[in-house]
Parts: structure tokens; C-alpha cells; sequence
């Protein structure tokens, strides 16, 4: 028989009451006294204190109720009516900060955190946090925060945004909301918090290592060192192990108290005086002074990692003992019963009551309705609104007269290049949107290594156009946590290759925020990224990356690449809208190689510079371009480098081959638009995919997959794209990427005159 870890510390703790009940401790007795009850609850309850008896009840009673949540986890997962057994035992010293942090601080929270919550809840009038935990655990539709989707803690009106698994991840765009405290108020935006909130951010000892953690504390210390206010409270809960790895006694004072620009506040969280005095000083240092805190709480881990963890593996029964006669409930109790606040049988009788309100809750629960559908399921993940966000994309910006005081760049006069239209309307969306901010490497000052930013620093200032350290991480943690802020970050992400430095950032984080608090909490915002292929003269892997595929793999996430100049403004203004009208992520990919591409065809020809399209026009997601559409010998799909070389190729194939083609530009990428695909595969009956992507993991496969499905065997196609290989440096480049010749030579091959397709040659299989 497995010896039930849960049951023996409950047992511990309801023998220890029951045996401080049978010796009468005459301390005890004093909250008896009528006199005195009065003192002693309004009181400190130690000399030098600010913690009060009063307080102290209300603290013990919510680390009683976290306890009873972690027990009535396990029992419904042996009932298999309940999903997750990570539990807050032994850190329910965490419960101070519930009291001391007010409800309006942006908080982001530990999976410890249920005493934190169940006190925090307090702050709220019509919070049930014991309902609200228990639908969560079981994965209830009617849970208010993911709505069955998992078991987080989070609350809107408590202002804790859901974390699914917080190995660190969270740090960075903590840091970000509290830099975004201090931007917002510097700017005079308004801020949904109050304007001297902090923000709290919750995690592990184990946690510390994590390379997303280092990022956020030397972004935090960099920022400190620029003068720069970062109100934000670090909250280690240093229980000495992760799973089962140990941290090495005393690591975590070591790195943390020297860390630059931090105050450094030790405190035990088994003890409830120590615990609250200590959280109440960082508190008011964070507050006040607007500075960074690292608050290292001590705490011990109860009932292993999870209900999974067989913790004797690694730990004797003996040792795993040895921590639970630590259990803070005990602590407490003493401290209660030590200070006449209430009796040993007052404490049971208390503990046995909130048992059996925890035991009826989950019986109303467990039957429930769970989410039931798919459509159920993903509803808050990519919210879309049609109609509101081509109103927002055509809604003009600012004036002449506004144009004029901000120092505006003169109108544009004739057709120019991509970079060129792009800074344009970088400098239309900044005056547009207030709330909107620019930053990443090098884009302030010096305009970008493409300069596509040029301009934009001088004309809005150091508060909206930034440059950030470099790191990749940083750049997309500060954007989720100013877009948490209310703001509209628009940050760039260098080249593609340095994306996948911080995938997780947009993968585990942004993009899951919306998904997993049914909607009620989002962080807008459009990244841009230089990307893709054919830089002459300079590259090689880091600067030529061809790879999208970690982008298309994330649920939510919007993905569009402009080929055209004039595209990417009309785009660029749908992206905004869509992050502002619907809260989406938008990943706005822009192929370096045509930034300064000015011919199409022959030199001077200018045939690859456009006007800028005047305000209102917009391009709507899904919403491709069509060249040559009464073309019927073959359709070329295709998109950014692809689209200026397979118009190039069309040329060649129409003057030496006969061959028409269509082309089309799809443009999003994510989602792809396949019925529109489809239709004009259909018309031609012969389609190339051009992908300047990889084969594998590319979007190639994914259009393919798209035309056979809608299509069948009425439509022959075929796929040309890059090779499955880094993009190799100087010529070798172009053996392994798609090419106009390569096209021409495809194309060929697959054309057949248009009216003796369907008549003359049977349905040929699908070639890829």
C-alpha cells in the first residue's frame, strides 16, 4: 500500500491541535477574557511589530484554506474529477503578500501561490476563491479565469493574468509591465492601475537559474543603472529544491544580494511576523522609491512536486519527515495559540469547518459542464472582428497641423522603395496611436540597420522610440508587458534568426494569454521582424534565415510578409488594427532583401517602387494579391522574394515558352487563406508553389496539403522550395534556394496549353 503523503500531514496536524488542546495551555486561555480579547486582537503580536492578532487570524485562516484546496486535489484526482495536483503546501507564508500587496498591483504568481490568492481574494468583495480554485481544478467551464482551458491561478478583478507553467518565463514581461508603469506616466497615458501600482512577480529558487530569469534581472539592473524607475517586487519562494535537483545552501542570497540596482530583503516564510514585516518594507521600498526588491521568502515544499512525483526516489521517508515537521501550519498555530488569539480546539474546530466547506464546494463542482467542442475550446483564442478592424485600419491619424508641430517628414513625391514606405508608416502609426511604442536594437538613433526606422527618434522622442539591450527575450518581455499596460508595443526583433533566441516569449506567453483567461486579459502587438533570404553581399545563416516554421506552429498567432512596398503600409495598418480592435499578436515579416529593391524587370525600370497608398486604404487578413488573373496555362503561389522572383520568371516564361501565369501573393501566412488558393488552383488546373522556405516545416506543405484536400485529383502540383539546410554564406546561397530559373524551369515542365487541359489529359496524381 503507498503511504498517503496528504493524509499523514493532515493527520500531523490535526493530532499536534488535538494534543495542545488535552495539556490546557494556560496561554491559550487568555483570549477568554473579555478584557482582553480586545487588546490582544488589535495589538501587535510581537514587540516591534506591525503584524496584529486580527490580521494574524485572517492570514492563518487563509494558509488553512490553501491546505484544504491541496488536499481535496489529490482525493478528486483519485476520483479522476480533478486535473492537477501541484500544490502550495508548506509555501503558505506566501500569504502575506496577499495582505501586503494591494489587488491593483499587476501580479504575476508562482503555481504556489493558492494562500496568496485565497488572502488576496479578501481584498474583493464576491471573490469566492475556495469555488473559484476548485472549477479550476476541475476543469470546470464555469471557471472564471480559463474557463476549463487549465488549472491556473488568475483573476481579472484581482489583477493576476494567468500563468500556465511558470518556470521564469514570466520574468521578462514582469519587468516590462513595471517599466511600463513609468513610461505610461512620463507620457500621460492612462494607465488601467493606479499610478504609483508596482507590479509583483512570484517564482521558485529553481527558477533562478533559468536563462529567461537571468535576462530579467540584468534587464531590471541595466534599466536601474540608466536611472530609470522599475517598480517591480522579485518574490523568490525558496523552498531549496526543483523536482528533485537541490539548490546549493545559500545560492540564491549569493547571486541575489549583490545583484546591481536590487534591494535585498531575506525573510522567513514560515514565520508569519518575519514573513509580513519583511513583505511590508519591500513593499514600501518598491513603492516609494520606485526601485526593484528581491524579496527571498523562505519556505519548505510539502506533498513533493506534484501528485506524480514519487518524492521517495530520491528522498528517505525519514528526510521527507524531517521537512514536514516544519509545516508553516504548525508554525502558525503556535504563534496563534503562544500570542491568547485562540484556543488549540477554537484552531481545529476552525480547520474541521473549512474541510467541510471545501469538501461541499467540490461536490457542487465536479458535475459541472466541461468544455465540450472544439469551437468551445479555441472561442478566446483568436478573437476576430471584421468589420470594427477595417474601420480602425482605415481611421486616418493625426492632422496637418499635428503633422507640422511634431516635425512630420515631407509628403513622399512619386514611387520609392519598401524601406522607405515602411518608415512612412511607422511614422503614421506612432501619430495614429498615442499608446504606440517602437523599440528594439538599434532602432532609435541610428534608425535601424536598415534604416527603416530613420526619422522616428528624432520626431517622437526617447519615450516612444527606444533602444534596448540586446537581447531578444528582453525586447519581447518588455512589449508583453507594456501591451498588459495598455500600451501598443510595436518592437522589432532584428533578424528572423534572432527570434528563435526567445520563441517562447510569443509561443508560452503572449500568444496563451488570451486563450487561457477566456479574453479577459491581452497584449496587443505587432513584431517586427527582417527576415528571409537573397541579401547580396551579406549573410550567411544569422542573417539569411528562411525559417518560418516556429512561427506558423503558434496557436493564435497572426503571420504576413509583404513583397510590395505598398503592400506593407496597407498591411502594417490592418496589423494595428488587429491588435488593437482584437488584442492579437502580429508578427509582421519583412523580407530584407527587397527593402531597397527598386527594379523589376530592368534596370531603371523602377517597376518595384510604389506610392504611398493614401490614408483608409488597408489590406484585410486573408486577402491576397492576384497578378495576371486572366492567366490560364498555371498558377504560381507564392509570397515576399517569391512574388518579385516569380514575376520575373512569368516574364521569361510568356516571352520564351508561351506559357501564362498567374501569380499570387498570399501575403498572411498565418492563417493561410486556402479556399482563395483553391479556387484559382482550380481555374488553372496546374499549380507551383514557390517557397523560399525550407521543404520541411515551410509553408510549401501546408499549401500543397490545402489544394489536395479542396482540390483532389483535378489539380497537378508542384512544390519548389529551399533545401533543409541553414542558408549558407556568399554563392552557395543560390544552389540551395529557389530561383527565377528554377521557376522558369518548373513551370515548364508543369504547363500545358489551357484549353486541352481538362479534355485531353486524365487527372495526373499530385506531385510534390
Amino acid at each position: 500500500m503507498t503511504f498517503n503523503r496528504a493524509r499523514a500531514i493532515d493527520e500531523q496536524f490535526v493530532g499536534f491541535l488535538r494534543e495542545a488542546g488535552a495539556t490546557g495551555d494556560p496561554r491559550a486561555r487568555i483570549a477568554a477574557e473579555p478584557k482582553a480579547s480586545h487588546y490582544l486582537f488589535d495589538a501587535a503580536v510581537r514587540s516591534g511589530a506591525t503584524l496584529n492578532g486580527r490580521l494574524l487570524i485572517e492570514l492563518f485562516d487563509a494558509q488553512m484554506t490553501c491546505r484544504h484546496l491541496d488536499l481535496i486535489a489529490r482525493v478528486l484526482r483519485g476520483r479522476d474529477a480533478g486535473y492537477y495536483t501541484i500544490g502550495s503546501a508548506g509555501h503558505e507564508g506566501n500569504v502575506v503578500l496577499g495582505a501586503a500587496v494591494r489587488h491593483t498591483d499587476p501580479s504575476f504568481v508562482h503555481y504556489r501561490s493558492g494562500a496568496l490568492m485565497v488572502q488576496r481574494s479578501r481584498q474583493v468583495p464576491g471573490i469566492d476563491a475556495i469555488r473559484d480554485t476548485l472549477l479550476s481544478q476541475a476543469a470546470a467551464a464555469a471557471d472564471p479565469i480559463a474557463g476549463g482551458r487549465h488549472k491556473v491561478w488568475g483573476s481579472a478583478p484581482l489583477w493576476v493574468p494567468p500563468q500556465t507553467s511558470t518556470i521564469a518565463s514570466h520574468l521578462p514581461k514582469s519587468v516590462g509591465a513595471a517599466i511600463a508603469i513609468e513610461r505610461a506616466r512620463r507620457l500621460k497615458l492612462p494607465l488601467p492601475v493606479p499610478n504609483d501600482s508596482i507590479v509583483m512577480c512570484t517564482f521558485g529558487d529553481a527558477s533562478v537559474n533559468h536563462a529567461a530569469a537571468q535576462t530579467a534581472f540584468n534587464a531590471t539592473s541595466w534599466t536601474v543603472f540608466q536611472n530609470i524607475p522599475v517598480p517591480i517586487l522579485f518574490v523568490c519562494e525558496d523552498n531549496g529544491i526543483g523536482i528533485s535537483v537541490h539548490t546549493p545552501p545559500g545560492w540564491v542570497r549569493e547571486r541575489m544580494s549583490r545583484q546591481p540596482g536590487f534591494g535585498y530583503i531575506p525573510a522567513d516564510g514560515l514565520d508569519l511576523v518575519d514573513a509580513y514585516e519583511a513583505a511590508i518594507e519591500a513593499v514600501a521600498i518598491c513603492r516609494t522609491r520606485r526601485r526593484p526588491v528581491f524579496l527571498h521568502l523562505r519556505t519548505i515544499r510539502m506533498l513533493g512536486h506534484a501528485g506524480s512525483d514519487v518524492e521517495t526516489e530520491y528522498h528517505t521517508l525519514d528526510e521527507i519527515a524531517a521537512v514536514e515537521k516544519n509545516d508553516p501550519l504548525l508554525r502558525t498555530a503556535r504563534l496563534v495559540m503562544d500570542a491568547g488569539l485562540m484556543t488549540a480546539d477554537e484552531i481545529l474546530a476552525r480547520y474541521e469547518e473549512i474541510r467541510q466547506i471545501v469538501a461541499a464546494t467540490a461536490e457542487e463542482v465536479v458535475p459541472l459542464p466541461k468544455l465540450r467542442t472544439a469551437v468551445e475550446v479555441m472561442s478566446p483564442l483568436a478573437p476576430y472582428h471584421p468589420e470594427a478592424v477595417q474601420i480602425e485600419a482605415a481611421r486616418p491619424a493625426g492632422g496637418a497641423e499635428t503633422d507640422a508641430a511634431r516635425g512630420a517628414p515631407p509628403p513622399l513625391r512619386g514611387p520609392r522603395h519598401m524601406a522607405v514606405l515602411i518608415n512612412r508608416a511607422l511614422h503614421e502609426a506612432l501619430e495614429k496611436y498615442p499608446e504606440a511604442a517602437i523599440f528594439g536594437e538599434d532602432v532609435a538613433r541610428k534608425g535601424g540597420v536598415y534604416h527603416v526606422t530613420t526619422g522616428l527618434w528624432e520626431r517622437f522622442g526617447p519615450g516612444r522610440v527606444f533602444n534596448t539591450l540586446l537581447d531578444e527575450t528582453t525586447i519581447l518581455g518588455l512589449a508583453i508587458g507594456a501591451a498588459h499596460l495598455g500600451m501598443l508595443p510595436i518592437p522589432e526583433i532584428q533578424y528572423l534568426a534572432y527570434y528563435h533566441n526567445a520563441e517562447d516569449q510569443i509561443r508560452g506567453e503572449a500568444c496563451s494569454l488570451q486563450y487561457f483567461s477566456k479574453g479577459q486579459f491581452r497584449n496587443p502587438m505587432v513584431v517586427r521582424i527582417a527576415g528571409l533570404a537573397y541579401q547580396r553581399g551579406f549573410g550567411g545563416h544569422f542573417h539569411n534565415d528562411n525559417s518560418v516554421a516556429a512561427l506558423r506552429d503558434i496557436p493564435g498567432l497572426i503571420l504576413c510578409a509583404p513583397a510590395r512596398g505598398d503592400d506593407a503600409v496597407r498591411m502594417l495598418r490592418t496589423c494595428l488594427a488587429l491588435a488593437r480592435v482584437d488584442g492579437r499578436v502580429v508578427v509582421f515579416l519583412e523580407p530584407i532583401a527587397l527593402y531597397m529593391t527598386k527594379d523589376l524587370h530592368a534596370e531603371g525600370d523602377g517597376g518595384w517602387q510604389f506610392d504611398y497608398p493614401p490614408q483608409g486604404e488597408a489590406i484585410s487578413p486573408g486577402e491576397g494579391g492576384v497578378h495576371d488573373a486572366e492567366a490560364r496555362d498555371l498558377t504560381i503561389v507564392t509570397y515576399a522574394n517569391g512574388l518579385y522572383m516569380s514575376l520575373r520568371a512569368a516574364k521569361t516564361l510568356a516571352d520564351r515558352h508561351g506559357v501564362r501565369a498567374r501569380v499570387l501573393d498570399l501575403r498572411w501566412l498565418n492563417p493561410l487563406n486556402h479556399e482563395w488558393v483553391a479556387q484559382h488552383a482550380r481555374d488553372t488546373g496546374r499549380v507551383l508553389v514557390v517557397d523560399e522556405c525550407r521543404r520541411d516545416g515551410g509553408l510549401g506543405e501546408a499549401i500543397v496539403a490545402g489544394i489536395v484536400e479542396r482540390c483532389g485529383g483535378d489539380v497537378d502540383v508542384s512544390l519548389l522550395a529551399a533545401d533543409d539546410t541553414y542558408v549558407p554564406l556568399g554563392p552557395a546561397m543560390r544552389v540551395v534556394m529557389p530561383s527565377e530559373e528554377t521557376i522558369v524551369e518548373r513551370a515548364v515542365a508543369l504547363a500545358r496549353p489551357a484549353d486541352a487541359h481538362r479534355a485531353a489529359t486524365p487527372p495526373k496524381p499530385v506531385r510534390v
